[in-house]
């Protein structure tokens, strides 16, 4: 256990116990002699301090003049100097001060408690290692590494996950079993007493506060004896369970001084934590770096803009971010730290985007806008008015000296990669060639046909490149490319290889962008003259969230659906009605459609009670539709590639009327004839990735259907499932999503290349927003922040990103 001692200490030892494990202890002591010895400096009492400090050397004991401080409450104000005196000799400590000396030091003790004493006679600077705080050896500093916490800095920037409110108490005579209840009570009965075989210890108390009395029982503990014996006024925090004369108390932390105490009396901070770190040991040190160092934290955010934006000023925001008097005041702190950081987040993506602009000259590309309109005439359906516009704004752009970066939003089935042919054409029309890169093999072969069909009769040569393909195809495949005999490349990584090589790369199209890296990207853009650059996403991503995620790029969005297509219509079916449902499979198979049914994992999981894809497809086979055996097909992420293209290209040409799958289905797969999705587990995923499976279905003139099956009895999560009965509309579902599962749902996965958000959340569209104003008029200013108002910000900006880690 961290803090238990290697040698046996005594009041006779030679060698004291390691300052390191003692030295706040030390100064608490001191603290008490220039006092006069009157037990104020340590939030609860010296003696509540020294039992929790025996209690995590237990199996050891303290040293017999240690030891004397577990009654010292009850000691004389003379007996109080004797033993303060003994402790401190028995530590190694200087002899006891004058308590008369001029020279005391305030004992304010909130927000700091006890380890606020570290701080007396010197400041505390942010770069201190964690080392210094009380307690902390190699065991503790190895935990706080693991979250990241090496300085008192860091500790300062280690925000709480929530807290809990412990400023209003319930009296005893209204608690009920299964409350988490907060009450002040005398201690009216306590004793200790040995289970059978004597491994642990039960100890029990009686606590009343005049309007009745309840039971409280403690296991393992049984210092508490001495430290609650006869206590009155005790704040005790727990949850009341059946004992076995009505409610009681099991194992209620407390607190003997709610003046002076960092657990208890106000909104009680409860910070992410690991291993065997406890709350009230991160709050005891969170306490001491609070006073000892907030304020030395510089304020960079200008009094113009906090004024504006209604902010608080920087030491407060991080004094009541951890020890908050109210709600009022933690929600204040919140969106002081918050701004911090998406206003930092703006002003980066915003510099990302002058950078682009002005230092990424590129090819202008002459295109020849009447082949282009020929082209759309050849193809067997119309344009929508999105698809011509989004056409046009790429012409125009390709055909500046400035590489294009924009990103095509457009929901499933919108017809992107029609947009994008059209871009591909007049590119390779000019004499240059273009790269499709997909996140999968499914994707990429799926862009593979349809653009192959597509460009029929065009006099272009397209080529497929994947992992799929053995090493000696991939080297004639690049010897093509880099001959110039190849003028569409679509793949996967494999794409940014170093065996790549292309003649006369220019214009790059990007697809699911959120799922590479940045360095993924980087590397494709450098295969070329900074060729011009299309992102395309299905994903519906919300407005302001997409002006921050991809603020860098110009953006296009294709909200039409092309004429003909049937909204599917959705369902959210009860476990009851999974039988009904099968049933309906079996008529739309009976008049030749096809069926997805998605499972969300692979393998039955002990810990998680939810179908399997596997499992669930033998059970298909041979209960519930026994004579389509040969006619459902498995698939899902762990196939082997070749495995993946066979089953595909089964279903596709209708050798399979059932397709079991996972998500791997969730982009890539186009399949008219497939008019039903069947979502097994469907609160499981995000209403975003539900959007994306809808999608695989409706790509026809045909009625389509989406079965959404949930075995959830949370009123909550089916009422955000039943969202999705209620509208087809991609970009209303994901903003939805934001607003409920915040933006990795809406995403799929952590965004790429953006600095790692602490306190802010990009689900919070009123802060995004009004950091986003605040950073583009502060942009139009003075873009290099030169100015000396802003050299602070300078300094906070390029650290804020220098801490941006690879996430994907």
């Amino acid at each position: 256990m961290e803090g238990r001692r290697t040698t046996t200490t005594s009041s006779r030892s030679n060698n004291p116990p390691p300052p390191s494990r003692f030295s706040a202890l030390s100064r608490i002591l001191e603290l008490e002699s220039r006092g006069g010895h009157n037990d104020r400096v340590v939030a609860g009492g010296l003696a509540y301090f020294v039992a929790h400090l025996q209690q995590d050397l237990q199996p050891e004991r303290l040293a017999p003049d240690l030891a004397r401080l577990l009654n010292y409450e009850k000691l004389s104000l003379d007996d109080r100097a004797a033993a303060i005196a003994a402790a401190r000799k028995s530590l190694g400590a200087d002899p006891a001060p004058d308590p008369n000396a001029k020279s005391r030091k305030s004992t304010k003790t909130r927000p700091g408690g006890a380890g606020k004493t570290r701080g007396a006679g010197r400041k505390s600077r942010l770069d201190t290692p964690v080392t210094n705080l009380f307690r902390v050896g190699p065991q503790y500093e190895k935990l706080l590494a693991k979250l990241n916490i090496a300085t008192y800095e860091d500790f300062l920037y280690h925000f709480p996950r929530k807290y809990l409110d412990r400023s209003n108490f319930t009296a005893v005579a209204d608690i009920r079993a299964g409350q988490a209840v907060n009450v002040i009570a005398d201690v009216i009965e306590l004793s200790s007493r040995r289970t059978r075989g004597r491994v642990s210890t039960i100890t029990r108390g009686l606590l009343s506060d005049g309007s009745n009395s309840i039971p409280a029982v403690w296991f393992n503990q049984p210092y508490l004896e001495k430290t609650l014996q006869g206590r009155r006024n005790v704040a005790f925090f727990g949850r009341a369970q059946w004992g076995r004369d009505g409610p009681e108390l099991r194992a209620p932390d407390f607190e003997l001084d709610l003046n002076r105490s960092l657990h208890a009396g106000a909104q009680v901070p409860v910070y992410p934590a690991t291993g065997k770190l406890s709350q009230k040991l991160l709050r005891l040190w969170a306490g001491e770096v609070v006073e000892s160092c907030a304020d030395l934290i510089i304020e960079f955010i200008p009094e113009d803009i906090r004024a504006s934006a209604g902010l608080i000023g920087i030491g407060p925001a991080l004094r009541d971010i951890h020890f908050p008097d109210s709600p009022a005041a933690a929600a204040a702190a919140v969106k002081r730290l918050a701004f911090d950081e998406l206003f930092l987040l703006q002003l980066g993506v915003l510099e990302r985007r002058r950078e682009w602009r002005e230092g990424s000259p590129g090819r202008a590309i002459q295109a020849e806008r009447e082949d282009i309109r020929e082209f759309v005439r050849s193809l067997p359906f119309k344009l929508t008015g999105d698809q011509g516009t989004a056409v046009g704004e790429i012409l125009d752009d390709i055909e500046r000296p400035v590489a294009m970066n924009r990103l095509l939003q457009g929901d499933v089935g919108s017809g992107k990669t029609v947009v994008a042919a059209c871009s591909i054409l007049a590119c390779v029309r000019a004499g240059y060639q273009a790269a499709v890169m997909a996140p999968t093999q499914l994707l990429a072969e799926q862009h593979f046909t349809t653009l192959t069909e597509v460009f029929t009769g065009q006099d272009l040569s397209v080529e497929l490149i994947t992992g799929a393909l053995t090493k000696a195809k991939r080297r004639k495949a690049w010897k093509r490319v880099a001959a110039g005999e190849v003028d569409v490349v679509i793949g996967t990584q494999a794409l940014i290889t170093e065996e790549s090589e292309f003649a006369a790369l220019s214009f790059i199209v990007v697809d699911e962008q959120h799922r590479f890296g940045v360095h993924q990207r980087a590397r494709l853009r450098g295969m070329g003259y900074n060729p011009h650059v299309l992102v395309m996403t299905a994903t519906p991503i919300p407005r302001t969230l997409a002006l921050t995620l991809y603020g860098d790029l110009d953006i296009t969005r294709i909200a039409e659906m092309p004429p003909g297509r049937r909204p599917v219509k959705t369902a959210l079916i009860a476990p009851e009605q999974r039988a009904k449902a099968f049933s309906f499979i079996r008529e739309q198979v009976a008049e030749g459609r096809q069926v997805f049914i998605v499972f969300p994992l692979i393998e039955e999981s002990e810990t998680l009670q939810v179908r399997s894809a596997e499992a669930e497809f033998a059970r298909l086979g041979t209960e519930v539709f026994p004579d389509l055996a040969d006619r459902i097909g498995l698939l899902h992420g762990r196939l082997k590639n070749k495995a993946k293209t066979a089953v595909m290209d089964a279903f596709r040409a209708h050798e399979l009327d059932v397709l079991v799958t996972t998500a791997v289905v969730e982009v890539g797969v186009d399949v008219p004839n497939a008019t039903i999705m069947m979502i097994e587990g469907a609160e499981r995923f995000g209403l975003a990735q539900l959007h994306q499976f809808r999608g695989r279905v409706g790509r026809s003139d045909m009625q389509s259907y989406c079965l959404l099956l949930s075995d959830s009895e949370d009123a909550a999560e089916n009422e955000r499932l039943l969202a999705m009965t209620c509208t087809t509309d991609g970009f209303a579902l994901a903003e939805r999503d934001l607003e409920l599962r915040g933006p990795g749902e809406v995403l799929g996965s952590r965004q790429s290349g953006l600095p790692e958000l602490r306190v802010a959340s990009l689900s919070d569209v009123a802060t995004l927003e009004l950091s986003r104003r605040e950073a583009i008029a502060l942009f139009k200013r003075d873009p290099d922040l030169l100015h000396a108002d802003n050299r602070l910000i300078r300094e906070r900006l390029d650290s804020f990103w220098d801490r941006r880690a690879e996430l994907s």
